[in-house]
């Protein structure tokens, strides 16, 4: 096996033959180190750091070339601060894209008569009016109702103060036991009378059969709702 001649090397002075490195074994890492910090003229320690840097800075050249601005907005992103109209009030909020209406009305506007109960839309607790309709506001995405008309239990009572029927009828017919269902009743027999003011008890019952009472003061619901339908047809007759 012929041997290769060692490389020359050419400076200032001329050609000049580059010893080879050490005729010795390089069973560790520190004695090709230790020689190739020679040949560089620094030490040891200054070769590896320099070493180290420059392969982070190698490393680091594709994640800098991809990189790119972020955008303030991504494209198709909800806007966060939107206006609601509230019991007849406009209100600003920001509202994360995932957001719920009950949670919206009971947490960043204080409208606590809205109660969260099953959060699943099963016992009826957060019912609230949306354009004059029933809808369970714990299922409802609070950015689908934006431009429309939301009223709580807090907006059905008149400018001056005086109860709605409903909430009057229920007081008087003993309705409420611990209380906590009685908001989404109230707002499930105002949105009922005011799509059918004159309704038969069974039609009642069916209004009301999305809201779950605890205390089981059914019947006593079911009273309040047809005493307030009187009410109201004597006063529309008035």
């Amino acid at each position: 096996m012929t041997e290769r001649n060692p490389p020359e090397h050419i400076g200032p002075e001329g050609p000049s033959v580059i010893p080879p490195p050490p005729r010795r074994e390089f069973g560790e890492f520190g004695d090709v180190v230790e020689w190739l910090a020679g040949r560089s003229g620094m030490s040891r320690r200054g070769f590896i750091k320099g070493v180290i840097a420059s392969g982070v800075a190698v490393s680091g050249v594709p994640y800098l070339a991809n990189a790119s601005p972020r955008p303030s907005l991504q494209s198709g992103a909800a806007e966060r601060l939107i206006r609601l109209n509230v019991n007849g009030q406009t209100r600003r909020v920001d509202v994360l894209p995932n957001e719920t209406l009950a949670m919206t009305l009971r947490y960043k506007l204080g409208l606590t008569g809205t109660k969260l109960g099953c959060d699943r839309a099963e016992c009826g607790a957060c019912t609230v009016l949306i354009d004059g309709e029933t809808h369970y506001s714990c299922s409802t995405l609070t950015h689908r109702v934006r431009g429309r008309e939301i009223t709580t239990v807090e907006g059905v009572e008149s400018p001056s103060g005086e109860l709605h029927p409903v909430q009057q009828a229920f007081i008087d017919e003993l309705a409420p036991q611990c209380g906590f269902c009685t908001p989404g009743q109230v707002m499930a027999a105002v949105g009922l009378l005011a799509a059918n003011p004159n309704p038969t008890r069974e039609e009642a019952r069916q209004a009301l059969a999305g809201n779950v009472c605890r205390c089981g003061a059914y019947d006593h619901y079911l009273n309040g709702v047809m005493r307030a339908a009187r009410e109201v047809s004597n006063g529309a007759d008035r």
